[in-house]
């Protein structure tokens, strides 16, 4: 299937200054299948390297040598020239040693010419917990998400209504009968979500929604918490983890309109469970969203930081946690919480197109569910889950700020009104902000 950070990976290959390059990302987003492809189709000589695998490599890094005699005996390990022209080395598993990751200045520094991939489960993890020294500026990073609406349109050899969707997105112009077939394949990825197994089993099976692999998604969620035993300093720490994550989909409709420790535990502080929320965030299986006090730039420097928001990563996981009948989405007949899970949903988008997250509040009278700062300034979205577009909250923030334009998310067609300055985008569309 085809992945967007494809192109990253070229500009990677093809910059004049080359660095090893990291690839962060949850579990099961997809980072080994994707890089290898990269690594098979753009290099004449490609060697994979999985940690879990070669001990010997780990046991290597941790001997007592200097870094010239590691890198020899490395490339006799390998028993592959990874000085040769036009080749890759890819290590997956990376986090397995903390050495090699140590290791990467001296590669960058004194072998530059070896072109250097790494991933691996639960990275930022590592390397927040890192006893050694992260190579900082030798080393190009990039995240790595699940799929987003446009890749899952892709995956479904839907071009043809892609195109349709980026032109009316571009003229503000009504996609006519198209609407309803976007919204109902919008349905279908609320369902599977963008891990991309989950995505394959949807497409292998005709979007038949019965005959889908709903254990999927159940697996993967299961090996988030496998995985903590690995990273946590003690059962305690683990069972405050899965606590803050499981109440993540009920915190969403909080009318206080921010995550509460409360709501993990009767009682709760954040003393107890900053720890945990911290471990979910490098973990990248939440996005945060911060409040903003004034919509101003930087966005970054007016944030609450007791003032936030959890989002679950990805939409699909997010309906199996809260246990939706597939029926009731694909009918949209998901009642009250169908405004959060919207919310969630835009969130992850506009998060896998690399935005920050904000929000703004006006004393109980307005919010403004995301702000997006781009080349016209500082942008207010607001979501609305159906197609009941009364926009009070726009209309008070355009009478205080007076942004260039405003955006409207909704399940109503494209448009755009020069008298209230709000853009209308359908939620299918979400991914073209």
């Amino acid at each position: 299937m085809k992945r967007k950070i494809y192109d990253e990976l070229l500009n990677w290959k093809n910059s004049d200054n080359i660095k090893p390059l990291m690839v962060l990302g949850s579990r099961q987003v997809g980072k080994t299948y994707i890089i290898k492809e990269f690594c098979s189709h753009e290099f004449k000589n490609f060697i994979y390297v999985n940690l879990f695998e070669r001990n010997d490599i780990v046991d290597l890094y941790n001997e007592n040598l200097n870094s010239d005699d590691k890198f020899m005996r490395f490339k006799v390990m390998l028993d592959f020239d990874i000085e040769k022209e036009d080749s890759v080395l890819f290590i997956d598993e990376i986090q397995e040693s903390e050495k090699l990751i140590s290791e990467l200045k001296y590669f960058c520094e004194s072998h530059n010419n070896v072109k250097i991939i790494c991933a691996g489960s639960l990275l930022d993890v590592k390397l927040k917990r890192s006893k050694f020294s992260f190579p900082v500026g030798k080393v190009k990073m990039i995240d790595m998400y699940p799929m987003d609406f446009e890749e899952f349109l892709i995956a479904l050899d839907k071009q043809l209504l892609l195109n349709e969707i980026k032109k009316c997105y571009n003229k503000n112009k009504s996609m006519g009968s198209l609407h309803d077939t976007a919204l109902n394949l919008y349905r279908l990825y609320l369902i599977s979500g963008g891990m991309p197994e989950s995505v394959q089993s949807m497409v292998s099976n005709n979007c038949d929604v019965i005959k889908y692999d709903q254990d999927i998604i159940k697996n993967i969620v299961s090996s988030y918490f496998k995985d903590m035993d690995k990273y946590v300093t003690n059962s305690s720490e683990a069972l405050k983890i899965e606590r803050v994550y499981n109440s993540i989909p009920f915190q969403l409709s909080n009318l206080s309109n921010k995550f509460q420790y409360s709501k993990v535990e009767s009682g709760g502080k954040a003393r107890d469970y900053e720890t945990a929320l911290d471990w979910l965030e490098a973990s990248n299986i939440v996005n945060k969203s911060f409040s903003v006090s004034v919509p101003e730039i930087p966005l970054k420097g007016f944030i609450e930081n007791d003032c936030f928001k959890l989002y679950v990563s990805d939409i699909g996981i997010l309906n199996n946690l809260l246990e939706i009948k597939y029926s009731d989405i694909l009918n949209d007949n998901i009642s009250l919480y169908k405004g959060s899970i919207v919310e969630n949903y835009v969130a992850n988008q506009l998060t896998y197109k690399g935005y920050s997250l904000y929000y703004w509040q006006s004393n109980g009278k307005a919010e403004i569910d995301f702000l997006i700062y781009n080349e016209d300034g500082i942008i207010p979205v607001e979501v609305k889950a159906g197609d009941n577009t009364q926009s009070k909250s726009l209309k008070i923030y355009n009478e205080k700020f007076n942004p260039k334009y405003m955006i409207r998310i909704s399940t109503k067609d494209f448009g755009f009104d020069p008298d209230t300055k709000i853009k209308s985008v359908p939620l299918y569309a979400t991914f073209l902000l």
